[in-house]
């Protein structure tokens, strides 16, 4: 995207109303020539925080915050520069410039508005048809019975949609919208005659809005039996990626950035009961598949100083507490504190709200779980505990888990008393080593020296890429040469990464410890069955683990106290992908 112009920047700068940008966000008093109230970055009783509405600049003396109108922007609507610049445009009415851009990114540009232009229109159009509109009394009427109140539909814009096929066709054309732009927008489908026709028709509308509110599409909930999916989304087009959509972050966001939390469940009614509720953080990911793209928007609520609280409130069943499960991989690498608010089976947020009110959804929410500890319960709820097998299982999945909460805390040994109870095992099995899951008769190597473990381990992890096809040869070239331990495995690994396909017909027969080792391991390959991604990313971590336990002997050997800490840091986050493997079989 083309810059704005510093005349551009510099009129928007001229424009704002510093003590009004500010006063959305906190109350303000004047005190003189400035202004001054609590800070909206962090707690307290005490105004610290102060506004020079001349020079347009704000500071706290509480937590030294500061800067100009653009910064107040981005730090509490969680934009980017370009972004605030244009949020700021809008709201203060100022004409933007760009920086000279290349003619097609400028017609892309102007594209992109007027489809936006249209979707803003279509919005305005379908609500005031569920107001008004006979034909939408029953939509009105279900509306109602989830408890649902005109003034929340009013403020996430839901409406609905006429039944007729070319409702939305004939009003776009008379707002001088083209054939094309229905299409691009997502409003409009062609038949296989080649006809158009409105793509939603006889539905309750929910637009999708990005974080500034901008309408990008819509979902679509269908109200009578044999009409098409009872959920029909907008199709992936320029503006709507599905993937990247939480409905309601427009209106959920200033309140999560003051809270430095979201609640995120599953559908559009849910939200909705939830912000009427006073729950005003809540927004839906619509449906069961939590990606990078949303945890990106919901991590904008943490910053330097705090991490990001997201509470799930997915549906109980097997789906939903996969999806939570498939989250909390993702969510450790946005700094994300995942909480799971446990639901009960076959009931929403919305039913329970309005079965139980509000005050049942606050209290689960105050008990929500940490993710560690959902991941543990779930496998002993989930544990066949009649056969040896079924419990054999359970505990080793309970020991990876366990194995990554730090030690001598009173989470690790609150779980661990609680796997040991469930599996009626003495505790020391709880604590015992975890092992990756691989084939049924591999045993945890045991009784054995550290560089031994580390041999066995390199082999194991040659053996296991050599036995798994072009997965396995791309697996091989991973690992830095630091990873192995011994100078024989690296020049192994260098041999079967280059001679992959028959590494036996090439060996060099003028370094026999290199051929045996070569032939040993092709032979053992030989005999496993294909290994699975998981396993071998497992594979993989457990050679880094060994790197670092390495690094750590010899920190210590050497009195380094500050690298032996920096190390321990780096083993824990190993510990902890480790761990995370044994979640990622239905991801």
């Amino acid at each position: 995207m083309a810059l704005f112009t510093k005349d551009t920047i510099d009129r928007v700068r001229d424009a704002v109303d510093m003590v009004g940008l500010v006063g959305q966000k906190t109350d303000l008093r004047r005190v003189g020539t400035r202004w001054t109230g609590l800070c909206p970055f962090h707690d307290e009783r005490t105004p610290s925080f102060s506004v020079n509405p001349e020079e347009k600049l704000y500071y706290c003396f509480g937590c030294s915050e500061g800067g100009d109108a653009f910064k107040f922007v981005q730090q509490t609507e969680a934009l980017d520069f370009q972004e605030a610049v244009e949020l700021l445009a809008e709201r203060f009415n100022v004409r933007v410039e760009r920086e000279a851009d290349d003619p097609r990114a400028d017609e892309r540009r102007r594209r992109r508005e007027r489809l936006h232009a249209l979707l803003e229109r279509a919005s305005r159009f379908y609500s005031a048809y569920l107001r008004e509109s006979g034909e939408a009394a029953p939509a009105r009427d279900y509306l109602a019975s989830r408890g649902l109140s005109d003034e929340v539909l009013a403020e996430f814009r839901v409406g609905y949609s006429p039944s007729a096929w070319d409702r939305m066709i004939m009003g776009a054309r008379q707002g001088g919208f083209s054939e094309e732009e229905l299409v691009a927008a997502g409003l409009a489908q062609r038949g296989r005659s080649g006809g158009l026709y409105d793509r939603f028709r006889g539905r309750i509308m929910f637009p999708l809005a990005d974080s500034r509110g901008k309408v990008l599409g819509f979902g679509a909930r269908q109200m009578g039996e044999g009409r098409g999916p009872k959920y029909l989304n907008t199709s992936e087009n320029d503006l709507y990626h599905k993937g990247r959509q939480l409905f309601g972050i427009d209106v959920a966001r200033k309140e999560a950035m003051r809270t430095a939390r979201f609640v995120v469940v599953e559908g559009y009614t849910d939200v909705l009961a939830l912000h009427q509720a006073g729950i005003r953080e809540a927004v839906a990911i619509m449906g069961t598949a939590l990606t990078q793209e949303q945890l990106a928007e919901l991590a904008k609520v943490g910053d330097g100083n705090r991490r990001g609280l997201v509470y799930l409130a997915l549906d109980a069943d097997r789906a939903g507490r996969d999806a939570m499960l498939r989250a909390s991989r993702l969510a450790e690498d946005r700094g994300i504190d995942l909480r799971v608010v446990e639901m009960p089976e076959g009931t929403d947020p919305a039913d329970l709200i309005t079965r139980d009110g509000a005050e049942a959804f606050a209290e689960r929410m105050e008990r929500a779980a940490p993710m560690i500890e959902f991941q543990v319960r779930r496998v002993l709820a989930d544990a066949d505990l009649d056969t040896p097998a079924g419990r054999d299982r359970a505990l080793e999945e309970a020991r990876k888990l366990i194995s990554v909460v730090p030690e001598r805390t009173a989470t690790r040994d609150a779980l661990v008393r609680e796997a040991a109870d469930r599996l009626d095992v003495p505790v020391d099995y709880v604590l015992a080593p975890a092992r990756p899951a691989s084939t049924p008769t591999e045993a945890a190597p045991t009784q054995a020296s550290p560089a031994e473990l580390s041999l066995r381990w390199e082999r194991e992890f040659l053996i296991r890429c050599l036995s798994s096809g072009e997965l396995g040869h791309d697996y091989l070239a991973r690992p830095e040469d630091e990873q192995f331990s011994s100078e024989l495995t690296r020049r192994a690994r260098t041999h079967f990464v280059s001679e992959f396909d028959d590494p036996v017909a090439s060996v060099p027969q003028d370094d026999p410890r290199l051929a045996a080792i070569v032939t040993d391991l092709a032979f053992a390959a030989q005999e496993r069955p294909p290994t699975d991604e998981r396993t071998l990313e497992f594979s993989l971590l457990q050679l880094e683990l060994r790197r670092i336990q390495r690094e750590i002997r010899r920190a210590s050997q050497e009195g380094q106290l500050a690298r032996q800490t920096e190390l321990a840091a780096a083993e824990q986050s190993i510990r902890k992908e480790m761990g995370s493997i044994s979640i990622g079989q239905t991801a």
